[in-house]
């Protein structure tokens, strides 16, 4: 099949704006990484007309996909761990073309991955792990237990992504299958959830009591990245220059959630300042 892909990817190659381009071959009969195609091309280009171009090819019984990406797309992919397959891609396609070791470069810094990326990823994953968490088990005080069910069982994959980024790797499409080996604890929570014979309603109560501990054992290294911006400068945030920061921004939605939790763990304090309005304060925010 790489022979007949061959004239498609070379013509790409022979473009200014080409930076990359690899073939990823599909492991198993059902994977998920190619999302069912025997082959996929990956192009990697500085610019283009569209962030994400398609196409798809079928050559007898087999099946091709190629995907031209603009560079800046793929780092937001890698930065936000939006699109997980393009991580393994990368680290296990077969590199077809690679103008100035572009491709080397980028795998490299998938394998080391950097600190900065670690602590944003971190960030983004334990605001929403707390988000899942509180909502959660609001659903369960109220007897909503499906609801309940729902809300942990991502929770628990927020965690378990966590606990893989700051170990420093990337988490993987099979993101259990890695934490299984990395943090037994998590993986046990996860399997006793959807396994136990316990009813549901058990299960749940169970569960929210043992991730207490996790989670909150987790503060410091989930909220690093923010509370890193918030000593950055003197003085106290409002929750608007909070969400307006760049870096922060990537998580703003779950930000008021995330700070409502650091202020019963005592880790952030609230400061309240007088308005025109009687007995209205503003409500700042300060480490």
């Amino acid at each position: 099949m790489e022979d007949i892909l061959r004239p498609i990817y070379q013509e790409r190659a022979s473009l200014k704006s080409t930076l990359g381009i690899l073939l990823i071959e599909k492991r198993e009969h059902k994977s998920p990484i190619t999302d069912t195609f025997d082959y996929v091309l990956f192009v990697i280009v500085d610019d283009a007309e569209e962030p994400v171009f398609l196409k798809h090819y079928t050559y007898q019984d087999k099946k091709a996909a190629l995907h031209v990406v603009k560079e800046e797309q793929v780092k937001e992919w890698i930065l936000l761990g939006s699109n997980r397959k393009v991580v393994d891609w990368i680290y296990n396609g077969k590199i077809l073309f690679d103008r100035n070791e572009y491709l080397e470069h980028l795998k490299t810094e998938i394998r080391e991955f950097p600190f900065y990326g670690r602590k944003l990823k971190m960030g983004m994953e334990f605001s929403k792990l707390i988000r899942r968490y509180r909502d959660g088990k609001d659903f369960f005080e109220n007897g909503h237990y499906l609801d309940a069910y729902n809300h942990i069982v991502h929770s628990l994959h927020h965690l378990a992504r966590l606990e893989i980024i700051e170990q420093g790797f990337h988490p993987e499409v099979t993101v259990w299958n890695q934490v299984k080996h990395m943090e037994p604890e998590i993986y046990k929570l996860y399997e006793e959830l959807i396994s136990s014979e316990e009813t549901l309603e058990k299960r749940l109560e169970l569960l929210f009591l043992a991730s207490e501990f996790l989670i909150y054992s987790r503060t410091n290294a989930g909220s690093q990245h923010l509370l890193e911006i918030m000593n950055a400068r003197e003085g106290s945030w409002t929750i608007a220059e909070l969400m307006e920061h760049p870096e922060l921004s990537y998580y703003s939605i779950d930000l008021g959630v995330l700070l409502e939790y650091l202020i019963e763990k005592k880790v952030v304090d609230t400061i309240i300042v007088e308005t025109k309005g009687h007995d209205v304060y503003h409500r700042f925010y300060k480490v």
